[in-house]
């Protein structure tokens, strides 16, 4: 009898969820075990933000319900951290010390919030929203009609931030070259968009770089970031979105090619034929511009996760490398991105 094709992804995020239900329609007798290292099942991070509309119970951002996993024959493993991928011999390394086996391995292991080094040393004093229990932390935290400060202000950060004004909150963007990332603006389309955010009643101030954080009370609530000149732009809680960065360590000394992120061919697969990647973890090559880039943003990264499933089992499909992903001001004059596109 022949043995069943185990599918590893290493990932359970929008990618990686994504891949596994292709995977089982495309392969239904196949065996597809799912890690994460969350605790919880797939939350789109993309939905965070609603914890400020009201959403106080995890399951309603769930994505699947628990009994998804157990109807589509999906092993989920949760809390499980991969620490190394033993390509020749397609096994990997778990930090408790087991071993699993691959057949066929997908990396969809997604992005951190990236940190700049120069906040480090004020990480402490920063308030993460990457997460469920972070985000209802903040939620906590920040009173009513209370001030969040925001050091970057990527497009993840303006989505959280759309959500704070339209419910009451004051926030201040102390801009960094992370503005509006991963958009790439000329300065006069940057200080267009500064304006607008201006507009929707947010304070930005530019031209000035953070070099301090500093705890306000000593009962440990408020922040002060400092910037240039000692001066200060105060609020309740002070969050930093300067982008993401890929999270691949356990993948050094698998033998694949890795920039930034894992490099990848149009058809997802990396250097190894039996290892794919997707999501934000994987830069793919765009002949239209002669490099290697990232594609950001649920939509597209879904589309990864679907597409990696169909060549893992055969197909020869390739992802659309040229893309429309332009900022722009709707008729509300309010900014829009396809980086906000869910659906």
């Amino acid at each position: 009898m022949t043995a069943k094709t185990h599918y590893v992804i290493i990932g359970a995020g929008a990618a990686g969820s994504e891949a596994a239900w292709h995977l089982r329609r495309r392969d239904p007798k196949s065996r597809i075990t799912l890690i994460t290292a969350g605790r919880l099942l797939l939350i789109n991070r993309y939905e965070l933000p609603r914890v400020f509309d009201g959403v106080d119970d995890w399951r309603e951002l769930l994505v699947h319900p628990p009994q998804y996993y157990e109807d589509h024959d999906i092993t989920v493993r949760r809390n499980t951290w991969v620490t190394s991928v033993d390509a020749e011999n397609k096994v990997l390394g778990l930090r408790h010390k087991e071993k699993l086996h691959y057949d066929k391995l997908l990396v969809a292991s997604g992005g951190g919030g990236y940190l700049p080094p120069d906040l480090k040393e004020y990480a402490s004093l920063l308030h993460p929203f990457g997460g469920y229990h972070n985000a209802i932390r903040v939620y906590k935290t920040l009173p009513k009609r209370g001030t969040a400060v925001m050091i970057g202000a990527d497009m993840i950060g303006l989505d959280l931030v759309r959500h704070l004004v339209r419910n009451g909150y004051n926030v201040k963007v102390v801009a960094t070259e992370h503005l509006f990332w991963p958009h790439q603006l000329s300065e006069e389309e940057r200080g267009t968009f500064i304006d607008t955010l201006t507009e929707m009643g947010i304070k930005v101030i530019s031209g000035r770089k953070v070099t301090a954080i500093k705890q306000r009370n000593a009962d440990g609530t408020g922040r002060a970031v400092v910037t240039t000149g000692g001066r200060e732009v105060t609020g309740d809680v002070v969050l930093s979105f300067c982008g993401l960065m890929p999270s691949l360590e356990f993948m050094v000394g698998a033998g694949v090619d890795i920039e930034r992120g894992l490099l990848v061919d149009p058809k997802l697969q990396t250097t190894d034929k039996s290892i794919w990647a997707a999501g934000d973890v994987c830069q793919i090559w765009s002949p239209e511009e002669n490099q290697y880039r990232f594609y950001y943003g649920w939509k597209n990264v879904k589309n990864m996760g679907r597409i990696a499933a169909m060549n893992m089992t055969g197909g020869k499909e390739k992802v659309g490398t040229f893309a429309d992903e332009n900022l722009v001001i709707d008729k509300k004059g309010h900014i829009d991105s396809p980086f906000w596109e869910y659906e």
